[in-house]
Order: structure tokens, then C-alpha cells, then sequence
């Protein structure tokens, strides 16, 4: 078994509270995320962005809704532009900006319904 890093740790911390925080309070910030796990400064907004890549590839890898769906930015009801640059490479979201609001959509009911 391959020794886990803190980023792998923090990634299965943040999928564990993804998975199990009530519907009614999701979707959820990356700073309600960051609080939720107690971190703390220094890069708190960093290592949960970084923990949600890890785990839309985990998700891509192995057939998976994208769990990182269910967390947004504070400015909007979306995800941060990361998300979606991430989600044209991994192929599940069209290159065209103006469609991925759309996609975006669609992958955060296909991660509700794949949580339970």
C-alpha cells in the first residue's frame, strides 16, 4: 500500500465530509470547507482546491460523479475557475465557456444523487 501524504489525507478528509454533510447545507464554500476541517492559515483556500483536484481526478479515474461539484465559490453559486479548467481536461466538461455553466449543473445533481 503506497504511504499517504498529508495532501492525500486532507483529500480523503475533505471527500468524508462531502459525503456527509447534511443536503440542506450544501453546496458549501471552500472556506466553510477549510472551517469544517480546521484548518488554518497559511494557503487554507489553496490545500482545499488542491484537495478537490485530487479528488475530481480520483473521481474521472474511476467513473465517478466529480464530489468537488458540491463546492463553491463565496462570489457565486459556482465553483472556481479551476474547477472547470480541470473538468475541460479530464473531459467531462465542453471546452465552451458558455456551455459549462450548464455542465456545472448537471455534475452537481449527478454528485447528489451519488452520495446516497
Amino acid at each position: 500500500m503506497p504511504v499517504q501524504t498529508p495532501d492525500d489525507l486532507l483529500a480523503a478528509e475533505v471527500r468524508r465530509l462531502l459525503e456527509t454533510m447534511p443536503e440542506a447545507r450544501l453546496p458549501i464554500t471552500y472556506h466553510q470547507v477549510a472551517d469544517a476541517l480546521g484548518l488554518t492559515p497559511p494557503r487554507t483556500i489553496q490545500r482545499v482546491a488542491q484537495a478537490l483536484e485530487a479528488l475530481m481526478r480520483e473521481d474521472a479515474d474511476a467513473g465517478r460523479p466529480f464530489i468537488a461539484a458540491l463546492v463553491v465559490s463565496r462570489r457565486g453559486d459556482l465553483p472556481g475557475r479551476g474547477f472547470f479548467d480541470l473538468a475541460v481536461e479530464l473531459g467531462r466538461f465542453p471546452a465552451d465557456p458558455a456551455r459549462q455553466a450548464e455542465a456545472y449543473r448537471d455534475a452537481y445533481r449527478r454528485a447528489m444523487a451519488a452520495r446516497g
